[in-house]
């Protein structure tokens, strides 16, 4: 048995390094002043797909991103650790979607690959924390979802079998494909990148990264793996009104960097009576214990 997964990833800013010029005027984020990386949790749904490949051979993972050209990283990272190939969705209308645009352009680029058995993409983007964009893209296109996946045991017999952490502790659940996962950061890490994989795809490039360069897109022209798809919203059928801000019924007002300080500071001298007071004090305002 073999399956078609469809991987959902993101390439996001660096949330550690917010400052003041991380927004601009209309709400949305600005990516330029950002360092780019690959969504963390991203990464863990992107194992699970390696995963299932190498336990079913014939597997075929394609890695599905939304963003500027610049995304391709994302993909080429992922071909480095496994997948086979990649489509970024790349478009100028797509630009400044909420959670509901963004589901509805990643469901018709999945309708447009078709075939598929699972989607799978990680729980959250650290850029929005909202978990909505996986469960969205089941309800577009009709199909199951488990959320919270912390690892895809098996597929057969046409259903997934998956272990899912809940607050309540951890369930095990079925649910028939086609299916759509998404997956915890405390699922298993991602693996390293592959030496050879990083000797073959290191070139591999979307059509408008190698537009002006003659050469390059000979050289990738005579090699098909090194090609990455890039699809706009005329390649999967998207309704201009439903892509981007225009798409978005909700808007960003704001972004504040939070930095915890604190406000008083207390010395106590190095004897057992004075540590013992401060002690019972944390207990008793249930700082500790």
């Amino acid at each position: 048995m073999s399956l078609n997964i469809i991987v959902l990833a993101k390439q996001v800013p660096d949330t550690r390094n917010v400052g003041k010029d991380a927004m601009k005027e209309d709400g949305t984020i600005n990516r330029a002043a950002l360092p780019a990386i690959f969504n963390p949790e991203d990464l863990n749904a992107l194992e699970q797909a390696l995963k299932l490949k190498d336990m079913y051979p014939g597997t075929k993972v394609t890695v599905l991103t939304m963003g500027p050209g610049r995304a391709a990283e994302v993909i080429r990272e992922a071909l480095y650790r496994g997948a086979d190939n990649g489509i970024v969705l790349s478009d100028r209308a797509f630009a400044g979607a909420d959670t509901l645009a963004t589901s509805y352009a990643l469901s018709m680029a999945c309708r447009k690959i078709g075939n598929y058995d699972l989607i799978i993409g990680g729980r959250q983007a650290i850029d929005g924390d909202t978990a909505q964009v996986g469960p969205q893209i089941a309800e577009k296109l009709g199909i199951p979802q488990v959320t919270y996946a912390e690892e895809i045991i098996s597929v057969e017999d046409g259903k997934a079998l998956i272990k899912r952490r809940i607050e309540s502790g951890v369930e095990t659940v079925k649910a028939p494909l086609p299916l759509v996962v998404t997956v915890n950061g405390s699922a298993d890490a991602c693996r390293p990148r592959n030496a050879k994989h990083v000797q073959k795809y290191k070139y591999a490039a979307i059509p408008s990264e190698v537009a002006a360069d003659e050469a390059k897109k000979a050289f990738i022209a005579g090699r098909p793996y090194l090609e990455i798809g890039e699809w706009n919203t005329a390649t999967v059928d998207a309704d201009l009104e439903q892509c981007g801000l225009a798409g978005s019924p909700t808007k960003v007002k704001g972004i504040v960097n939070v930095v915890f300080t604190a406000k008083d500071a207390r010395r106590v001298e190095n004897n057992d009576e004075q540590i013992e007071d401060l002690v019972k004090e944390l207990i008793t305002n249930h700082t500790i214990g």
